[in-house]
């Protein structure tokens, strides 16, 4: 008898009239190497001709895919799923892996890929560009700590654009000006409090409860420089962690 997990369905059911081999399906890990867990929570086992494509090749789970039936295997964490992998016909995915091969030896695919390249690079620049300025305007320092803005600006920048950091400010979800604004509040939570060395109990909301507050008291700090006060410098925890940065 096949086991039922609880898992909440995500995805839609195969077709109870057609073999499970033939049918496109989108599954999770199951209990054991060989098995998997479909949307309504039954386990079956995978296909004796079929192996697990693991993810990091575009490409080739592309070719995959469009070559006929497959089982993307997706695991939840939170509310975001993860990709494990793509289960089809070993015969699929060698076949699919050389016809990639192939295509990536010729020198148009050479020309293409630097192509891409450099467009990345220059949508990058463009970004990190706009968003050290989404940054200065967040700030508002007085014109007393311009400097002192563009300082931390470029360290916050530095920090949070690279792509694939996984940042607040590599997301897209939100405007520019909010990711500015997570994004400094971000790097002061570490770099201006104790928080890295804080012992938080592991209670529903605590961790929340204990950013709000630094939140707060960040905002306090960013407070002293926008209103231009002349001792802003001294004993500031931000001045001391931008001199290292």
């Amino acid at each position: 008898m096949p086991r039922k997990t609880s898992s909440k369905t995500q995805h839609p059911d195969p077709d109870p009239n057609r073999p499970l081999q033939q049918q496109t399906l989108v599954v999770a890990p199951g209990p054991n190497e060989r098995t998997v867990c479909l949307p309504s929570g039954e386990v079956v086992g995978v296909p004796e001709s079929w192996t697990l494509l693991p993810p990091g090749d575009a490409g080739v789970t592309r070719r995959v895919k469009a070559a006929g039936p497959t089982w993307a295997m997706k695991e939840r964490k939170g509310r975001r799923e993860f990709s494990k992998g793509l289960w089809a016909d070993d015969s699929q995915i060698q076949s699919a892996k050389a016809s990639m091969e192939s295509t990536r030896s010729t020198p148009q695919y050479a020309k293409a890929k630097a192509a891409a390249k450099a467009r990345r690079e220059e949508k990058q620049e463009e970004y990190v560009e706009d968003f050290h300025a989404a940054v200065v305007t967040f700030l508002n320092f007085h014109v007393a700590y311009a400097a002192i803005a563009q300082r931390f600006a470029a360290a916050v920048t530095k920090h949070a654009t690279p792509v694939g950091s996984g940042t607040v400010a590599r997301t897209q979800r939100i405007p520019i000006e909010r990711r500015a604004e997570s994004a400094v509040i971000a790097w002061m939570r570490h770099q201006t409090t104790a928080y890295d060395d804080m012992k938080i109990a592991r209670v529903k909301g605590e961790r929340r409860e204990v950013r709000r507050q630094l939140a707060a008291q960040s905002r306090k700090l960013l407070q002293k420089y926008r209103s231009g006060e002349s001792d802003a410098m001294q004993n500031c925890p931000l001045a001391k962690a931008l001199r290292s940065h």
